[in-house]
């Protein structure tokens, strides 16, 4: 089994990372970091870094990769305060992956 972790370019990203590893040693599983950051992510831990494919949204790279990755036991998604409006206006990959995503998902904090 594998824990999947899609990784963004901010705190909550960072964050759910963490989590993710720490998960990973607990449950003695594999952890696969999904690249949505626009740079090089290296690969922390011992995970495996995976690139999202140039012009695929964040929701559908993550979306996508569960489907072709039977092996995903657990999602691991970073979380932020976002007002009604804001995820109205501009989305939230978040919540989509929560409503979403077909294997159980860890909502991660990141801290304050």
């Amino acid at each position: 089994m594998t824990i999947l972790v899609a990784v963004t370019d901010d705190p909550q990203g960072s964050a759910a990372l963490d989590v993710a590893l720490v998960e990973g040693e607990r449950r003695r599983t594999g952890v696969v970091a999904l690249n949505l950051r626009p740079g090089r992510l290296d690969a922390p831990g011992g995970a495996t870094v995976v690139d999202r494919l140039l012009g695929v949204e964040d929701g559908d790279a993550v979306l996508e990769h569960l489907e072709s990755d039977a092996d995903v036991d657990l999602l691991v998604v970073g979380v932020g305060r976002r007002t009604p409006v804001g995820k109205a206006l501009l989305g939230d990959l978040a919540q989509r992956l929560l409503l979403e995503a077909d294997v159980p998902v860890l909502a991660v904090k990141a801290p304050a």
